[in-house]
């Protein structure tokens, strides 16, 4: 099953994958705060304003470190707004609402999800029918195609590298790269997985 991009989280850890038919020359980088994804070094040049962004931005909130994670240029305002003190379900909803739905052909919805050094963790997207915004207690995926409202999943990763394995490893189709985060007493730990 195609399923696109998806994101995973429980209150513990999350995960990102892209999977693409479209723009599979792409891959997870590093730097500072933020897990960004762009085009390898042989990928065909594209003006497609959906295939670099940041997927997962680490930010210091007045009330500890919370982590953003999602498909698109939409995590950015969801980490500034969460660094500002928003709420996390009003960071996703505003950030979500106001840049809505992708409109490529497939109105392809915006997916995210954050995960406090409390241990909340909610889940978001936004279709073109509907914007969805749930607090999660257990593993909970969301999906750009098929799977695009919020459903449990089996997914005990206990490392962010485990959590960037298994996510790129679900058997859905078109597995291109993967970023995956954990809590820790320590604060957030990330990891990325290029299926090199």
């Amino acid at each position: 099953m195609y399923v696109g991009r998806f994101v995973v989280v429980g209150p513990d850890v999350g995960a990102y994958r892209v999977s693409s038919r479209s723009f599979p020359n792409r891959e997870i980088t590093a730097r500072d705060e933020a897990l960004t994804v762009g085009p390898t070094a042989d990928a065909p040049e594209t003006d497609n304003p959906y295939v670099s962004y940041n997927c997962l931005r680490t930010v210091e909130t007045p009330t500890g470190e919370t982590v953003a994670f999602g498909n698109g240029s939409h995590v950015d305002p969801i980490a500034e707004k969460l660094e500002l003190g928003y709420p996390a379900r009003d960071a996703l909803a505003t950030s979500l609402l106001a840049l809505d739905y992708e409109k490529d052909d497939y109105d392809t919805p915006r997916i995210a999800a954050t995960i406090g050094d409390d241990g909340e963790a909610l889940i978001a997207t936004v279709r073109r029918d509907a914007l969805l915004v749930e607090p999660v207690d257990e593993p909970t995926l969301v999906a750009t195609y098929e799977k695009n409202a919020p459903e449990p999943i089996e997914f005990d990763a206990e490392s962010a590298s485990e959590a960037a394995s298994d996510a790129y490893g679900l058997e859905f189709e078109h597995a291109v790269c993967a970023a995956g985060v954990v809590r820790t007493d320590d604060g957030f730990e990330t990891a990325l997985e290029n299926g090199d």
